[in-house]
């Protein structure tokens, strides 16, 4: 199960509809997470780290990423997070 973060065109975004997606907030913090069920998030701020068992991804604003379903990982916020995403 591998974490993909892409930097997605302007006409992407619009396509995926992001602009009407809720928007989640959370300042720095670090805190094990479980995907129920795929999630695809694309970040207005901030600066993450993920770790899974098999690998250790970053990401920042500008970057469009989707989580698999049933990924267990640790999230490490280090700039506050402000983040558009869809679930399922």
């Amino acid at each position: 199960m591998k974490i993909q973060i892409e930097k997605p065109s302007e006409q992407k975004l619009k396509d995926l509809g992001v602009a009407g997606w809720p928007i989640w907030e959370h300042g720095v913090d670090r805190f094990p997470w479980h995907y129920d069920m795929q999630e695809i998030c694309y970040l207005l701020e901030g600066q993450v780290r993920v770790k899974t068992d098999e690998e250790t991804v970053e990401f920042g604003a500008g970057d469009l990423v989707t989580f698999p379903a049933g990924l267990s990982c640790e999230w490490e916020i280090l700039q506050p997070v402000r983040k558009h995403y869809k679930l399922g």
